[in-house]
């Protein structure tokens, strides 16, 4: 049965246009044998590319990336301009650094030419006229909130159109935000390896599979009970916590597969004991999305399981993560350390980072990270994952390991975007990022800067902001802010950005100095200022003509 696909791959890389007339194997043509056979063969071929392309990246391959957030689609809807975060993967255009690689980008809408320009500008050394050259853009044209990865398999000529952008398909990956099924399909109809976990691991980095892991790589987690699946075993669990541990107040209830903590609910302990006042209690759940109610959330509760663990209630807790990668030769490879910034209304929600951990702790997570990642390795997988850890105030080595994403992450991005912008890596020894010059880097970065003013910006007008307030990044000091997200702007009034400094202090206060500036830009024609701005963050005066006005 591989022979379809190995001449599907000899059949795209002729030089040629061939009419567009979509070739077998089609999504329907699948079956589950097949696909998973199809799969595994093309796993080899993902170690031989590891060992002779990234080396030194400057050896010919193509990357396909398809960032679709195949994820509970209930909470993505729930989740402001969700169709946009495709363009968070935007900075792996730093592979056509290379002048050899190429990359295709697929998207659900096409992305605004001028967040494309914006991109270009940070490729120092490679004209952009030849880095567009080597980039081919795609698109479903469709904006209903199904992943993109599923609107790619509906549309057989948009798979097709993806291959004719594969000059080599021995030499070239797909890159994806998270690994499932479907994604997998679509590897095997084009006929590249998936660079990210099999599909059939993915229970490894659910909440339940998360706790399995610390055990078993003797790391703390909070105490609590996995592989629930009704409210009747939450329920059970509450009162077991209860039991283990006296006088605690809150519980948090966890979804197996959730988003940024999007699928967190608080309980809250009566005053009464006993399995009775806790039925009672569940009727009080405090859901992390507004809206959620028992009924939708015990619905989702039945189809994927969960857990139930203890809220960690101190003065002081941070919450770190680790981001690491196993590469297809099985070596576990330290990333990037954070400290989580959480939010919402019981503060279990990501809204953003700083980079990197804080001294007391940033090792010690780091190694700690390194052995979750071990066990991983030895189960099999192959991906970027993050780790989330609670840390004890004043350090100390007290850390407990919260959960495992067995996908790229709202931290993935930024970390992209200094690699991207400064050609620099990370110093395993002490977790600090070294640009080439040996200086240490920092930032704070968020996916989540929303205002209704912000509403009515279109990317122009950004770049427009950007431009006359000097928050372009500057490559000789290796500072300044980069966006993202930016497509989301006009509809949703929201936008991410990187604020990237050579200390802790100057990227914070770049943050802080960029989020007033937009506050007050995006003022003008609505309303005046309802307090005076910091002369750092006051706009600049320009002729009224030479402004984008915004409505």
């Amino acid at each position: 049965m591989q022979e379809p696909f190995a001449k599907i791959a000899a059949g795209t890389g002729n030089g040629s246009t061939p009419p567009v007339i979509p070739k077998p194997p089609f999504a329907c043509d699948l079956d589950m044998e097949t696909e998973i056979a199809a799969f595994d063969a093309l796993k080899p071929r993902l170690a031989e590319l590891w060992g002779t392309i990234f080396p030194g990246d400057e050896e010919h391959y193509t990357s396909v990336v398809v960032p679709s957030l195949t994820l509970d689609q209930g909470e993505l809807r729930k989740l402001p301009g969700a169709s946009f975060y495709e363009e968070r993967l935007l900075f792996l255009l730093i592979r056509l650094r290379n002048p050899r690689a190429r990359l295709v980008y697929v998207t659900s809408q096409p992305i605004h030419p001028l967040v494309l320009e914006y991109y270009f500008q940070f490729l120092a050394g490679i004209p952009s006229s030849h880095a567009r050259s080597r980039l081919t853009l795609l698109c479903a044209h469709d904006s209903s909130p199904v992943p993109l990865t599923q609107k790619i398999l509906e549309r057989p000529r948009l798979v097709q159109r993806i291959r004719f952008g594969i000059p080599d398909p021995s030499r070239a990956y797909l890159t994806v935000f998270n690994s499932t099924p479907l994604e997998r399909k679509l590897a095997v109809l084009l006929g590249i390896p998936l660079n990210g976990v099999d599909p059939r691991l993915s229970s490894l980095g659910s909440k339940s599979g998360s706790r399995k892991i610390f055990r078993e790589a003797a790391v703390e987690c909070p105490a609590g009970m996995e592989d629930l699946h009704t409210p009747d075993d939450v329920e059970r669990a509450l009162v077991e916590l209860r039991r283990m541990r006296p006088g605690l107040r809150r519980a948090v209830v966890k979804l197996n597969e959730s988003f940024s903590g999007e699928g967190n609910a608080i309980f809250r302990y009566p005053e009464k004991e006993g399995r009775a006042a806790v039925h009672d209690a569940m009727r009080k759940l405090e859901f992390a999305v507004p809206g959620s109610t028992h009924a939708s959330y015990f619905g989702k509760y039945r189809e994927m399981g969960g857990i139930v663990e203890e809220l960690v209630e101190e003065d002081g807790l941070t919450s770190p993560s680790a981001q690491l990668r196993i590469n297809p030769r099985g070596q576990v490879v330290p990333i990037a350390t954070h400290d989580q910034i959480l939010g919402g209304p019981h503060g279990q929600t990501y809204v953003g980072c700083r980079f990197p951990a804080d001294d007391r702790y940033r090792v010690e997570v780091q190694e700690t990270a390194l052995r979750i990642g071990a066990v991983l390795a030895a189960k099999g997988v192959v991906s970027r994952f993050s780790i989330d850890f609670l840390a004890w105030p004043g350090g100390g080595g007290r850390l407990q390991a919260l959960e495992i994403n067995l996908r790229m992450g709202a931290t993935t991005h930024p970390f992209l975007a200094l690699r991207f912008l400064t050609g620099g890596q990370l110093d395993p020894r002490t977790g600090l990022f070294l640009s080439l010059d040996g200086k240490a880097k920092y930032y704070r970065a968020t996916d989540s800067l929303r205002s209704e003013a912000y509403r009515g910006i279109l990317p122009e007008d950004l770049i427009d902001i950007l431009t006359f307030n000097r928050l372009h990044y500057d490559h000789g000091s290796e500072t300044g802010v980069l966006f993202h997200l930016m497509g989301a702007l006009s509809e949703f009034g929201k936008v991410g950005l990187t604020a990237i400094g050579n200390t802790p202090q100057q990227a914070e206060e770049l943050y802080a100095r960029t989020v007033a500036i937009l506050d007050v830009e995006t003022t003008y024609g609505r309303r005046p200022p309802t307090a005076p701005v910091a002369p750092a963050a006051r706009r600049r005066r320009w002729p009224r003509h030479s402004r984008t006005t915004t409505t």
